[in-house]
């Protein structure tokens, strides 16, 4: 079950220039809100319509006591756009811009808004005030266009709350063979993020205190049930267990002040020869919960994560942008690669953290590449614990949100999907297919320097995600380019 998001409480305000008749603004308001009601929009109807201060005053204590978290500002007539922007400056929380069209031919005296003209005006004060909401592509519409949009920017406010809300719990230094992995954290306290960075003694210590937790057993029980007949490494269930009760504790303990939390823990090497196993299906289970667990102390990757899982409501998973598709392979399954070209591929993968719910098959197995390392011709022992198998077929988004050198804020988002052809490896690993890819790589990944980790969404939305970077002052947002669009660095000349 997912947890460890907030939950939003959508609110609209009807704002009147105190030269057009009010009621309209108020009508149309009534209008949206039921239209809301009726595609499942649960959102508070603010009585008060704002035409002055005064009137913002009322509007926030009646959005207060009703718990609301996400404002929509509706300009139901042209708006008076000094208050309008000030309760927008005066709420805590993420807040919305739509403007109502007019509605028929037949009315256009009393029944014309201006709302259109209105919106402009709106936009300057924004500006004057340094505001940063989110207006949509064309704020502008109907009851039903703008309920629609509504359910949109919930969406983008979980995202902008969630974020807003967050610790970062991370234990250990950046691994010296994955520097890509340290980037500098002052962005996070800009974005509103509280971050606790801790050795991996004071998780070694915690995890030895839970030694004997009577509460093991039943942990071990639901690995037993999930796993089924993939329970290839029984033995080292209990370790898991104690693993897991170590997070779990150490997140409610030292959330503090904070209401979500996620972790960057590092996981190799010194790890599997001092705790006796590998991390993965843990990290993949409290994933599954909504609390993601990134590999490495990749810290804006964890960050990534936890951004779809909110963005989607499902449990996502972070892998590696790992290796391309043999040629046997591609030619193989052409038809199962439709009009993919081969550089549009490659295997997303990582050791065995990607949530159950997302595999087709999956199998508690040992970690191939360290055993290599640290148990060379022995049975595996410490590096017991991956979750492996084909990862399901179907829609994803790959993001990161990364941090440069100096201290910028970047992202990039592309959406593609697994493709039904067994990957025939280990790990956690699925075909992945984007639409030009392979300039992607060159001209996103490569130019701009991101790393290996990328945060998997299991559907389309990548909407959501390039609404929720802007709200959050995020300008610098990569996507794969169509073939007719060239990136900046790309050479023309083909």
């Amino acid at each position: 079950m997912i947890q460890n998001m907030p939950e939003v409480k959508p609110g609209i305000v009807a704002v009147s220039r105190d030269c057009f008749p009010i009621t309209l603004s108020e009508k149309r308001r009534k209008a949206v809100v039921e239209t809301c009601k009726r595609l499942g929009i649960d959102i508070f109807e603010a009585k008060t319509t704002v035409e002055n201060e005064n009137d913002v005053l009322k509007a926030l204590d009646e959005l207060k006591v009703a718990g609301v978290n996400a404002l929509v500002v509706y300009l139901g007539n042209f708006g008076p756009e000094g208050p309008e922007t000030m309760l927008a400056q005066k709420f805590d929380g993420p807040s919305m811009f739509v403007a109502a069209a007019e509605e028929t031919q037949e009315n256009l005296f009393d029944g014309r808004g201006d709302a259109y003209c209105g919106m402009l005006n709106a936009s300057y004060n924004i500006g004057l005030r340094k505001l940063n909401p989110y207006i949509p592509e064309y704020p502008v519409g109907d009851a039903e266009e703008v309920a629609n949009m509504i359910a949109h920017f919930v969406d983008v406010a979980r995202v902008v709350i969630g974020v807003k809300n967050l610790k970062i719990f991370s234990f250990g230094p950046r691994p010296q063979d994955f520097l890509a992995c340290n980037a500098p954290i002052k962005p996070l306290y800009d974005l509103g993020i509280e971050i606790m960075e801790n050795s991996e003694l004071d998780l070694f210590e915690a995890f030895n205190n839970h030694k004997d937790d009577p509460r093991i057993p039943e942990i071990v029980k639901q690995m037993q049930d999930e796993l089924g007949t993939g329970n290839k490494h029984p033995g080292i269930l209990p370790k898991l267990a104690q693993y897991e009760l170590t997070l779990m504790d150490w997140y409610e303990k030292y959330r503090g002040s904070c209401k979500f939390a996620i972790f960057a823990n590092k996981c190799w090497p010194a790890f599997q020869t001092q705790f006796g196993f590998v991390p993965c299906y843990v990290n993949a289970r409290l994933a599954s919960r909504g609390i993601p667990v990134a590999c490495e102390v990749d810290i804006y990757g964890a960050l990534s994560e936890y951004i779809v899982t909110l963005a989607t409501q499902l449990p996502a998973t972070i892998l590696d942008i790992n290796n391309t598709v043999p040629k046997d392979m591609y030619e193989a399954n052409k038809d199962k690669f439709k009009d993919y070209k081969l550089t549009d591929l490659f295997m997303g993968f990582h050791c065995g953290n990607t949530p159950i719910c997302h595999m087709k098959y999956a199998e508690m197995r040992y970690q191939l590449i360290m055993h290599r390392l640290l148990e060379p011709d022995k049975e595996p022992d410490i590096t017991r614990g991956t979750l492996e198998g084909a990862i399901k077929p179907g829609e994803i988004t790959i993001f990161r949100l990364q941090s440069t050198a100096d201290c910028l804020l970047r992202s990039y988002v592309a959406q593609g999907e697994v493709i039904d052809v067994d990957p025939r490896s280990f790990g956690g690993i699925g075909v992945f297919a984007i639409k030009e890819m392979g300039r992607f790589y060159r001209y996103v990944l490569i130019q701009k320097r991101f790393p290996h980790h990328t945060a998997v969404a299991f559907k389309h939305i990548g909407k959501v995600l390039f609404d929720a970077m802007k709200m959050l002052g995020v300008d610098d947002i990569s996507f794969n380019q169509p073939a007719n669009m060239l990136y900046k660095d790309e050479n023309p000349f083909k």
